[in-house]
């Protein structure tokens, strides 16, 4: 035990001496100030770029819904008919003419028997009071028959001849009603609805099916009454259902009146078939309105703080200058400077947000200088002409 205590107690004095000599030294070692870097040291190095021309897309943008070009509304014209059969359902492509439900024919087809025969009755009766009526004109210079005979039997033939008419227009009227048994479609189309079912008794004017007439479908876009004046009927439209791929329309016609309460007017587009739009969709499209050509920056130079855009312009002795500009249309990466920048200035292309007011920094060129003129992108905002 007591050998022990005297091997750590060793120990221990030989750490102290040690850790007593390196503090020794340490403190004869001469002292290194950090300073300030030196004077002209650039805080980084940039690329810089200037404005560069492009050709911009001129669109005018709007929202709205997909619906039917026209909708008919197929009614019954027969009153209190037994519906026997419906050939149609919702969804099916149908053509002009073609027979969509049957009702029970049994009635009307008794009434028009006897109505034919009522025809018949009444022809009988004035091929009679013809004859009459011809014998009695013969006799009238004679004298044989009175004035007044042969004036009845005159007025009998016309009063035949009458009901000859109000027979035959009873049997057209019957087999009129008889074509009604058939519910025809009135143009080629698509079934949007159908409210026929077998068995039913319908009365007249009861709607049975909606008919989109030629499978036409139209989007209905709302425009700013301020862009109404740059669209013209013919004019290619871009739409894009929600959730669905893009397609192209042609633009059809303008409505003559802007809604008081949105300022908003209406633009009807003519979509083309397709299998994956259906009425009821919403959705937003661009207007093709030609291009111009604008000058550009890569987006990656100009900064937006607090609303408003800004870029490093490179000032003298390589200091960067915070320069305020206004923007217009973006694509890509590329946005579209109104004012503010001059051809000849050079801006920071990237890393802007990490340089302040005066910075200085180390200049190279950016790749973007030498890009031709004429690039062409699609501008996703209005632009002017």
């Amino acid at each position: 035990m007591k050998t022990s205590l005297k091997l750590t107690l060793a120990a221990t004095t030989v750490a102290l001496a040690g850790l007593a000599i390196f503090t020794m030294a340490a403190a004869n070692q001469p002292r290194q100030e950090v300073g300030p870097p030196a004077a002209g040291q650039s805080s980084l190095t940039v690329a810089v770029t200037g404005l560069q021309p492009a050709t911009f897309p001129i669109r005018v943008y709007g929202n709205g819904d997909i619906v039917a070009w026209q909708e008919t509304i197929i009614g019954s014209e027969a009153n209190n008919l037994r519906l026997i059969e419906v050939n149609v359902d919702v969804g099916d492509r149908v053509r002009r003419g073609q027979t969509l439900a049957t009702f029970a024919a049994d009635t009307v087809e008794a009434e028009l028997a006897q109505s034919r025969a009522a025809v018949a009755e009444a022809d009988a009766t004035l091929s009679e009071a013809a004859a009459n009526a011809k014998r009695a004109r013969g006799l009238q210079d004679s004298g044989a028959m009175s004035a007044r005979q042969i004036q009845q039997n005159v007025t009998a033939e016309r009063t035949a001849r009458a009901r000859l008419d109000a027979a035959r227009a009873v049997e057209r009227m019957q087999q009129l009603r008889l074509a009604q048994t058939q519910i025809l479609a009135p143009d080629d189309g698509v079934i949007s609805a159908r409210a026929a079912t077998v068995g039913g008794v319908v009365p007249i004017g009861q709607e049975m099916f909606r008919l989109f007439r030629g499978g036409r479908l139209e989007w209905r876009a709302e425009v700013a009454a301020t862009d109404m004046i740059r669209l013209e009927p013919g004019q290619k439209v871009t739409i894009t259902p929600v959730g669905g791929d893009a397609i192209e329309g042609r633009l059809r016609v303008l409505s003559p009146v802007i809604d008081t309460q949105t300022r908003n007017g209406l633009a009807y587009v003519d979509i083309p078939p397709s299998d994956t739009v259906r009425a009821g969709m919403f959705a937003r499209g661009e207007f093709d309105l030609g291009a111009d050509q604008v000058m550009t920056l890569p987006q990656s130079a100009v900064q937006v703080r607090e609303g408003f855009s800004y870029v490093m312009r490179m000032g003298p002795d390589s200091r960067v200058i915070r320069s305020k500009v206004m923007t217009g249309r973006r694509s890509g990466d590329r946005v579209e400077i109104l004012g503010g920048l001059e051809a000849a200035h050079r801006v920071v292309a990237s890393a802007a947000a990490f340089l302040g007011d005066g910075d200085l920094v180390r200049v190279v060129e950016d790749r973007e200088t030498s890009r031709p003129a004429g690039l062409t992108a699609d501008a996703r905002t209005p632009g002017r002409r």
